[in-house]
């Protein structure tokens, strides 16, 4: 998937992102400070399903790296957001399966077929663990696969944590863009925010189309108008001199015959 131009540049927490394309899917990362408030993959699922979304899935590494970019922002210095892992839709239906075949098991929540893994050195563990987190442990000291971040976890279905939903392409976004709020809690009430741009130049277009005749009549009433008077002026010019003329022509006559 190309990486689109966000219309927003700061990806806030409990807030939806959509991209300037209206192509590509939203997205909403909840993140909770409290941890008291992080929620177990089902209260996940059902939390992006309640908004219309699903829990994410990822088709390839180019939507992989979108995600991690968008955590970036999350967690720049100052905005106080640090360790918590998210949930994602993958998962394991089943017990007692070996972990040879365990890694072939696992499926997105939401019906996607997309292969695409990016699983921790050593992950899966399989046994108990059958749902899936992404790594976000900034602070944490890196292990053998390196730092804890974004590569793929299984853990316990029941562990509590963040999660990021996904949802269709934003056909037509009616909401202003508002302030970026931080998700509190999983029934969090506040309404999605969908970022979008003010469609200025079409609108001025439909105002400006339709009065163009009216323009043009205009014109053409002021340019007949300025031409009538130029005309009528230039009349009165020509005509000024030669009655001038006319009588002091007669006036010296008279005067001649009275001297003769």
């Amino acid at each position: 998937m190309a990486e689109a131009p966000l219309l927003q540049a700061l990806c806030a927490s409990g807030q939806k992102v959509c991209f300037a394309d209206f192509k590509h899917p939203c997205y909403k990362m909840a993140y909770f400070h409290e941890l008291s408030s992080r929620v177990s993959f089902q209260e996940a699922r059902l939390a992006c399903e309640s908004e219309g979304g699903v829990l994410l899935s990822l088709e390839n590494e180019a939507e992989q790296k979108l995600i991690e970019s968008m955590l970036q922002n999350l967690t720049k210095p100052g905005t106080g957001i640090s360790d918590g892992d998210f949930w994602i839709g993958l998962w394991r239906n089943g017990d007692g399966q070996t972990s040879g075949a365990c890694p072939d098991l696992y499926q997105w929540s939401d019906g996607s077929s997309s292969q695409y893994r990016n699983w921790y050195t050593d992950e899966p563990s399989c046994g108990s663990e059958k749902c899936v987190v992404m790594y976000h442990q900034p602070t944490a000291n890196p292990g053998l696969g390196g730092p804890y971040l974004y590569q793929w976890n299984d853990d316990r279905c029941n562990m509590k944590h963040n999660y990021i939903c996904k949802y269709e392409p934003e056909i037509n976004p009616t909401a202003p863009a508002e302030k970026p709020y931080l998700t509190n809690q999983p029934g969090d009430t506040h309404q999605n925010v969908v970022v979008t741009e003010a469609g200025i130049i079409p609108n001025l277009i439909y105002v400006v189309i339709p009065t163009i005749p009216l323009l043009l009549l205009i014109l053409v009433a002021f340019g007949t108008c300025c031409f009538q008077m130029l005309h009528k002026s230039k009349g009165r010019t020509k005509t000024s001199p030669n009655q001038s003329t006319l009588w002091i022509s007669k006036s010296s006559r008279k005067e001649s015959g009275m001297e003769v």
